[in-house]
């Protein structure tokens, strides 16, 4: 009975899905074991359980475009490096989703996440099954040696949590992107997302409530937290997504962060200009 009432279930969720997207799904290959995982417990399957509100969010309510996403490769390792924004990671979401469903081959994108998200019970269990990495060197690595297609934000909460007058400015970029680039010899596609700014726009970061809570931030926004909950869901924007050509770098990965910073700031301009191009191109930030 279970059995069938899960099939019916699985049915269901397949429904929701494009039958093109599902047998990308279906077909894709990780590197599983028998009982369908891979080291880090991704199990591609799972993804038709949260596949259809991610293609949801991505088609309906951001109505996402992308440019360029031919730029990402076909197969083999490579990094994704993008800007982050917007106080909620869904520009994250948004990169995978158009990796998945937009590109042909599609790329299964693993991000690299904080490490305190393997804390939380319930959701850390969800975003291992759905491919989504504890972001240690260690476990870039590994994903590389396995041909991976990796998503890591250089600016960590300095980017997605600053406040609105810092939009589109990108905070400072930490350089071990860099140094697993050139230790591994990996190609860089840098990746712009614009839109996601004015999702949440932030007037005011309470940080002492922010600490008090163990919370990286505590925004305050046009409506949040004057309207509640429905206050904290992010406005229906459209977002924009830029991949750039991959960038390739040679050289030392234990150099000076002086040197290595050169090539970290090869890429931030890549991105940046991308920002400025998106800026320029978009009629406004709901169209």
């Amino acid at each position: 009975m279970l059995q069938k009432v899960k099939e019916q279930v699985d049915g269901a969720l397949i429904e929701t899905i494009r039958q093109d997207v599902w047998e990308r799904i279906r077909t894709m290959d990780a590197g599983q074991n028998g009982y369908g995982y891979d080291p880090f417990g991704f199990e591609p399957e799972f993804l038709k359980y949260v596949a259809p509100p991610a293609i949801a969010l991505y088609r309906h309510y951001f109505r996402v475009e992308t440019f360029g996403i031919e730029n990402i490769p076909e197969s083999g390792p490579v990094l994704l490096v993008a800007n982050h924004t917007g106080q909620i990671p869904l520009d994250g979401m948004m990169i995978a989703t158009a990796a998945l469903i937009d590109r042909t081959p599609p790329r299964m994108v693993r991000s690299m996440v904080e490490r305190w998200v393997p804390s939380l019970p319930f959701i850390s269990k969800i975003f291992a099954r759905a491919g989504q990495v504890v972001g240690t060197r260690e476990n870039a690595r590994i994903l590389l040696r396995r041909g991976g297609c990796i998503l890591v934000f250089p600016e960590g909460q300095r980017g997605i949590n600053k406040t609105y007058d810092k939009a589109y400015q990108l905070q400072e970029f930490g350089l071990g992107f860099m140094r697993l680039a050139l230790a591994t010899g990996t190609p860089i596609v840098p990746v712009s997302v614009v839109g996601a700014e004015e999702q949440m726009p932030t007037i005011y970061d309470v940080k002492s409530l922010a600490k008090l809570l163990g919370m990286p931030a505590f925004p305050i926004t046009p409506t949040w937290p004057l309207l509640g909950p429905l206050g904290a869901l992010p406005l229906p924007v459209k977002y924009r997504i830029y991949f750039g050509e991959p960038l390739r770098f040679e050289g030392d990965p234990d150099e000076e962060d002086r040197v290595v910073g050169g090539h970290v700031e090869r890429v931030r301009e890549a991105i940046s200009q991308m920002i400025e191009r998106g800026l320029e191109e978009r009629r406004g930030v709901f169209f």
